[in-house]
């Protein structure tokens, strides 16, 4: 049995016993999270949503909060002695997929 769900502008294919990186939730350690936007369930058969599937939801558990690795963006232009590097970290948040219901 699987799920795709919505959460933070991205769409997650998902079993249950997963552990996916989502973006940022803003939510403590331990706690518990449901996702209400699914939009395909997998069971006995597939049902797809149009675009959500009424009553299905995905019930996760957040296991940790953090950035990933750095990315180093260097701008450059060439003949004008001008360059500028920045550096981007970005916040996720760590969960692990306990049930699909629907």
């Amino acid at each position: 049995m699987f799920a795709i769900f919505v959460t933070g502008g991205k769409q997650y294919k998902v079993s249950e016993g997963d552990v996916v990186f989502v973006e940022k939730l803003g939510l403590e350690e331990g706690e518990k999270v449901t996702f209400d936007k699914v939009l395909c369930v997998s069971g006995e058969s597939l049902t797809v949503g149009t675009p959500y599937v009424a009553g299905a939801t995905v019930v996760a558990s957040v296991v940790k909060n953090g950035k990933s690795k750095k990315i180093d963006v260097i701008k450059y232009k060439a003949k004008k002695n001008e360059k500028k590097k920045i550096g981007h970290r970005q916040d996720y948040t760590k969960i692990q997929i306990e049930k699909i219901e629907g």
